[in-house]
């Protein structure tokens, strides 16, 4: 068995070795890339392992494709294992998982807080990555997994699935053709956060290894209100809806604006501090972006102001409203709900000299294209981090209680070290990046 610690495996040491920018000039399994007679090729027998089958974790289960699982829930992982058939291989520590030689890529969908650590560790072990949203929880944890992804030479796409949907495309692609002029202002909106009720801490379920949940993050007592399902409103396992939906409205934003390699130069958060529930979050939120070289502006308000009209879900809604200087768009949702956007934006069709932008077969289909091709993806490591940028700044604004000004280029705030010093944060025991 391979050391559990930052280890370079001889497959992504080739990897790392042949890379050449943003695109990957190898074969997913380099030594066995032409098929004998009868046989399909390594590439299109992809191999995964999935990591954390929980919640959203199900969905990226497939028969035939998971031939590995790992969690630390153990009635989930049987669940998992039931669900795939056949005989996945199944782990309880995700670096053993790693270890396994015959894996093509890995599905990390596990709470944020284990995002980053796993994603480096999988780059490491040379195995592709897909990543649930939001990439991160700090800035430093961003710039190390795209530092990974480049250094192994590896392909990793985040699970911002909304620009893999239809509506983005469309509404994209409508903004790219001038239809609205040049865009000024994003404005996002979506449904406050929770409060939650008051519940008591008490000892973890027995099939929960709740040390390994808890992982690289600061130990707090257990609490079921603070792990399956509700860990998003605690700010140090999740961050809120801004770290949750905002990174899937603002990726789209991001993408939409050509901002994919940039950030915002001011942050200025304004918050209603007061709290009476379960949760640290805050249940109002308003935060402007100010971007230049184009100069425009991204707010991310909740509640903000609401567009339902005429869109097909009917659940409390979110999106955002592109506005132009000869008109507006809005283009709804972003992840599991299907993104949508206006009638115009749909039936819109360029001209012969317009501007196409790209089509994705789906986000899933967009990733494994890619193990194949060794391209980047569409939501690909870097842009992610960007977008997380956007909510941990926003975040960041609102617990330091002021407006400051950000480097996009050194990720830095400028003229303030109490700022700069919550960019990082340390790990846990041996759970260090």
């Amino acid at each position: 068995m391979v050391d559990k610690k930052n280890t370079l495996s001889r497959r992504s040491f080739l990897g790392a070795a042949t890379a050449t920018g943003g695109v990957f000039a190898f074969s997913v399994v380099p030594s066995t890339v032409f098929a004998a007679p009868h046989r399909k090729a390594p590439s299109d027998q992809l191999r995964f392992g999935n990591i954390g089958v929980g919640g959203r974790g199900r969905g990226f289960l497939r028969p035939g494709a998971t031939v590995a699982i790992c969690d630390v829930d153990d009635k989930r992982l049987a669940a998992a294992a039931k669900r795939v058939g056949g005989n996945p291989k199944l782990y309880k520590d995700y670096r053993d998982l790693l270890d396994q030689k015959d894996l093509d890529g890995v599905f990390i969908t596990t709470p944020d807080h284990w995002h980053a650590l796993m994603t480096v560790h999988a780059c490491e072990a040379g195995k592709d990555v897909y990543v649930e949203k939001p990439a991160c929880k700090t800035i430093e944890e961003g710039r190390a997994m795209v530092t990974a992804a480049n250094r192994y030479a590896r392909v990793v796409q985040v699970g911002s699935q909304g620009r893999s949907q239809e509506g983005a495309y469309y509404g994209h692609r409508y903004i790219k053709n001038n239809q609205i002029g040049r865009v000024r202002e994003v404005l996002c909106w979506h449904y406050e956060n929770p409060k939650g009720n008051w519940t008591p801490d008490s000892d973890p379920p027995p099939e929960l290894d709740y040390e390994k949940w808890i992982g690289p993050n600061r130990w707090i007592p257990y609490n079921k209100t603070h792990t399956h399902g509700s860990f998003r409103w605690m700010f140090d396992f999740g961050g809120g809806q801004i770290r949750d939906r905002g990174a899937h409205v603002m990726s789209v934003a991001l993408w939409v604006m050509d901002s994919d390699n940039t950030g915002p130069v001011t942050i200025d958060a304004k918050c209603d501090p007061q709290f009476d529930g379960q949760y640290d979050v805050p249940e109002h939120m308003n935060i402007e972006y100010q971007f230049k070289n184009p100069d425009w502006k991204l707010v991310w308000a909740m509640p903000g102001v609401a567009h339902e009209k005429g869109f097909k879900w009917t659940r409390k809604s979110y999106g955002a409203n592109y506005v132009g200087d000869k008109g507006n768009l809005i283009i709804s949702y972003g992840d599991t709900a299907e993104t949508d956007t206006e009638p115009k934006a749909k039936q819109y069709t360029p001209s012969a000299n317009g501007v196409e932008v790209f089509h994705s077969p789906g986000h899933r289909e967009n990733f494994e294209n890619c193990m194949r091709s060794r391209e980047k993806p569409l939501m690909h490591i870097e842009a992610a981090h960007r977008v997380a940028t956007l909510c941990i700044l926003g975040n960041l604004s609102y617990a330091l209680r002021r407006k400051f000004e950000w480097d996009p280029v050194n990720e830095c705030v400028k003229n303030d070290d109490e700022a700069n010093r919550l960019l990082s944060r340390p790990g846990r025991g041996e759970w260090q990046l």
